[in-house]
C-alpha cells in the first residue's frame, strides 16, 4: 500500500497560530496610524509589510516552504505522533495567497493615503488566521475548494496528492 503524499494538517494550523498573534499585535500597534500622517517607519506598517512577505513566500513557494512550515517540519513535527490524515497543500497554499492579497492591499492603500488601511487589513487577516488557529477552519482553504469544485485549481493540485486521506487507507475523503 502506498503512503499518501500530502502535508500534516497541524503544520498550517501552527503557522496560523503564529500569524494570528502577530496580526493581533499589528492591529493594536497600528491603530494610531489611522489618524496620523503616513510614516513608513511606523512599527505597525513595517510589521504588516513583513507579514505580507511571509504570506507571499508561502503562496509562491508553497505552504511547506514558508518560514513557519520549515520551522514546523524541523522542530515541531518530529516531536509529535504521526498524523491521522494528510491533506493536499493546495488549499493552505491558496490561503497564503489570499493572506498576501489582504495584507499587501493594506500596505498599498496606506501608501496611497488611506491611513486606516493597515489596522483594517491586519484585522481582516487576523480573523482568518484566528479561525484556523483556534478552530481548524481555514477560510482560504474553503474558498479554494469553491474554485476546485468547478475545476479551477490555479495549478496547485499535484497528480497523486489526495485532498485528504486517512493514513493507511486507499480512499480519499
Amino acid at each position: 500500500m502506498n503512503k499518501p503524499t500530502g502535508i500534516d494538517p497541524r503544520g498550517p494550523r501552527f503557522g496560523a497560530s503564529i500569524t494570528a498573534v502577530l496580526l493581533l499585535v499589528d492591529v493594536f500597534i497600528s491603530i494610531h496610524l489611522a489618524n496620523s500622517p503616513i510614516d513608513v517607519e511606523a512599527p505597525g506598517y513595517v510589521l504588516l509589510v513583513v507579514l505580507s512577505g511571509i504570506f507571499l513566500w508561502g503562496a509562491v513557494g508553497g505552504v511547506q516552504q514558508s518560514p513557519y512550515g520549515l520551522f514546523f517540519a524541523k522542530f515541531i513535527r518530529p516531536r509529535l505522533t504521526a498524523a491521522t490524515y494528510v491533506e493536499s497543500p493546495a488549499g493552505p497554499t491558496f490561503a497564503q495567497a489570499i493572506g498576501f492579497i489582504v495584507t499587501i492591499s493594506g500596505v498599498v492603500l496606506y501608501l496611497a493615503g488611506m491611513t486606516a488601511a493597515v489596522p483594517v487589513a491586519a484585522a481582516i487577516a487576523f480573523v482568518a488566521a484566528f479561525l484556523n488557529a483556534a478552530f481548524g477552519y481555514c477560510l482560504g482553504c474553503e474558498i479554494y475548494l469553491l474554485f476546485a469544485r468547478r475545476g479551477i485549481t490555479f495549478g496547485l493540485e499535484k497528480a497523486g496528492t489526495p485532498r485528504t486521506a486517512r493514513v493507511g487507507t486507499d480512499h480519499n475523503i
